[in-house]
């Protein structure tokens, strides 16, 4: 059978959540839109991102295919990402979304170190990944080396006592209403130094 890892529940969370591909992208008029979400002329935005206006006009209007030079300009002058250029914008619109679990509902995970119960779990292509873990763990030797992952993440200690390791900074002894926010690429692991299992609630981003 498959150990169940942070990495697993975020992978299989994700792959839950993906929507079938719509229609290519147009790039023109994805620059075009967002250069006029921030009210800039062409001039503005082809000064912004060190392009002649021509150039951008061209872009916009779909006359040439830019080089990956320009859309890293481009890109830098809208203060986004180059990924996020090919990223169709969000659909705003009033989701009526919900899923409640009761205390003793949830899926449960259980590992050597950690016992996860999944909440939320009702809903597919959710932006993130909440859960709750009673930490088994009582020393680092206990972990196959570092836990790390993609996206950021939440802990907030319920009960007992933890301890977070992180690869960067010193171990740090945490209690109940204690909490912390990390890069979830930086390798961390969780052990209780409590007599009884400590229970935290974790949240893990998934965008």
């Amino acid at each position: 059978m498959q150990r169940t890892t942070p990495e697993n529940l975020i992978r299989v969370a994700r792959e839950s959540g993906r929507e079938e591909t719509g229609e290519p992208l147009n790039l023109g008029e994805r620059v075009r839109d967002l250069r006029k979400s921030r009210g800039w002329t062409l001039e503005q935005a082809a000064s912004q991102a060190g392009l002649a206006r021509s150039t951008l006009s061209k872009i916009e209007n779909g006359q040439m295919s830019p080089t990956y030079e320009a859309l890293k300009k481009l890109a830098v002058g809208l203060e986004i990402s180059v990924p996020q250029l090919f990223t169709p914008p969000q659909r705003e619109q009033i989701s009526g979304r919900m899923s409640v679990t009761k205390a003793g509902e949830g899926q449960h995970q259980a590992t050597t170190t950690y016992e996860h119960v999944l909440l939320g779990e009702a809903l597919t292509k959710k932006k993130m990944l909440p859960y709750r873990a009673r930490i088994r763990a009582r020393h680092m030797d206990e972990f196959d080396g570092w836990v790390r992952h993609d996206g950021e993440e939440f802990l907030y200690v319920l009960t007992g006592v933890i301890r977070l390791y992180t690869e960067f900074y010193e171990a740090i002894e945490m209690r109940r209403g204690d909490s912390a926010y990390y890069d979830a690429t930086m390798g961390h692991n969780v052990i209780s130094v409590s007599d009884e299992d400590a229970t935290i609630l974790w949240v893990t981003s998934l965008a």
